[in-house]
């Protein structure tokens, strides 16, 4: 008599729960590099399974200054822009200036902050970070980044995923691509929004990959993790089960749809979730001292302080990725106003979270990136008085990097002398992401991703990595 094609209820779920056991068992030991391919390697055209050789960094917290923090006022003291204040660029600099930067070259306006030399180093830094300013000798300080976009949102889009027009991967999202995670029960990639940051969703999408490589929004936490009242764990890992077996079913008939194979990845990843997120965001653990030192002690650090203390956390259970985001920046008037209050906003909190990574061993295996799309012109916008601004500068801007195997208490680069454009060792974004893929041990000419039968690099058709760095 053959054997009757019609299950109960009990035996489906426990063949479904088997399935969906092995597909879990499969991934991990692929992770681990115990079957012949990666997660990533699993994928067309991937050519990643691991670092391609040791890596410094293992992780990378990415806090980008959404708008413009102004070079002039921060990171790059100029005292002969003081001595011109409201006169004209010299034509002795202005031949060196750049045309999408030559608007205009009137009414210098001198930086109203102090700068002053700090650690062993001597760099200068404003009076606008102080605390920051304590850290100067675990900072390489860029000064002369550059680019040729002076639109807020193709100069972001170049700044995050390597070119202006906004359909690539995200540099998050390449890297996860290429290593993972060293949490399954965690996104890889997460960004943070504070201070009314805008929503540009390229700067954390996926693009071309794999949808499952894309950042996973967090706001302070993760919503919707509780299960409902009267669902039971093992009711629930049932469900999943069922459901893990009629999609892969599915799967099977539609095997390019990228996006519903992250549908099905992110279930399993809810599950996991729920039981590792509410720990993982629960600040309550953490000591009064170290909530005071990032600032949640005080309203106006409390917001980014919450999210510098969480990238920690994250750091410490694996993820991979972490992008901080804090916006309005874009100080096309009342600058000293705006930068006053942006960086009293931030200073704390980033000191603190260098301060908290190297107290706990972290910081040398975990890469902080501090950096917008552009800088500010040194010119005025809106008058010489109370109210003046700048506007956009992408020709000669600032950024630093720490931990992970960079070279502190060093300055790479120069812009000219009033800070308009980069003279000296002119540094491209594609340039950076070349650079923090080499910190976390990925060769940017070997992880590729076959995409319309050509093998897409990260930094587009290669970069530069700037081994002074390290």
């Amino acid at each position: 008599m053959s054997t009757p094609l019609v299950t109960s209820r009990r035996e489906l779920l426990a063949r479904a729960g088997l399935g969906a056991g092995t597909i879990a068992l499969t991934w991990l030991m692929a992770r681990d590099g115990l079957l012949a391919a990666s997660p990533a390697a699993t994928d067309a055209g991937s050519s990643a399974a691991r670092p391609h050789f040791t890596p410094r960094a293992k992780s990378v917290i990415f806090l980008f200054m959404g708008g413009g923090p102004s070079q002039v006022d921060t990171l790059d003291p100029k005292p002969l822009l003081n001595q011109l204040h409201g006169q004209e660029v010299p034509e002795s600099i202005a031949r060196d200036i750049p045309r999408i930067a030559r608007a205009p070259l009137k009414n210098l306006f001198g930086s109203p902050f102090k700068f002053a030399r700090h650690g062993q180093s001597g760099i200068e830094v404003s009076e606008l970070y102080p605390e920051l300013a304590r850290q100067i000798d675990r900072l390489c300080v860029i000064r002369s980044m550059k680019h040729d976009s002076p639109i807020h949102a193709p100069a972001e889009y170049l700044s995050l995923t390597g070119t202006q027009i906004g359909n690539r991967p995200s540099l998050g999202a390449w890297i996860t691509y290429g290593l993972g995670s060293e949490n399954d029960s965690l996104p890889a990639f997460m960004v943070f929004f504070s201070n009314g940051d805008t929503t540009r969703e390229p700067g954390w999408s996926a693009g071309f990959l794999p949808a499952r490589y894309q950042g996973t929004r967090v706001d302070g936490g993760i919503p919707h993790l509780a299960l409902p009242a009267g669902v039971t764990d093992v009711a629930r890992r049932r469900q999943l089960s069922l459901l893990d077996t009629l999609n892969r079913r599915h799967l099977e008939r539609h095997a390019a749809d990228s996006e519903f194979e992250a549908r099905i990845r992110s279930y399993e990843l809810a599950y996991r979730m729920q039981a590792a997120a509410p720990e993982a965001f629960d600040l309550s653990h953490e000591t009064a001292a170290i909530q005071s030192l990032y600032g949640l002690d005080r309203k106006e650090t409390r917001e980014f302080g919450t999210h510098c203390l969480l990238a920690r956390r994250m750091v410490e259970r694996g993820v991979r990725f972490i992008q901080l985001r804090h916006g309005k920046w874009d100080a096309h008037s009342k600058l000293l106003e705006n930068h006053r209050t942006n960086c009293d906003y931030t200073d704390r909190p980033i000191a603190a979270l260098l301060t908290d990574l190297a107290q706990r061993g972290l910081l040398d295996e975990t890469l902080v990136i501090w950096g917008a799309e552009f800088g500010r012109t040194p010119a005025a916008q809106g008058g010489l008085g109370a109210d003046a601004g700048r506007d956009h500068s992408p020709s000669g801007y600032s950024l630093w990097l720490a931990g992970g195997g960079v070279r502190g208490g060093q300055v790479i680069g120069r812009t000219d002398p009033v800070g308009y454009a980069a003279v000296e060792r002119p540094i491209h974004p594609q340039n950076l992401h070349a650079t923090i893929l080499h910190a976390l041990g990925l060769d940017q000419y070997q992880l590729h991703y076959l995409h319309h039968n050509r093998k897409e690099l990260v930094t587009v058709n290669g970069a530069e990595v700037v081994r002074e760095v390290f």
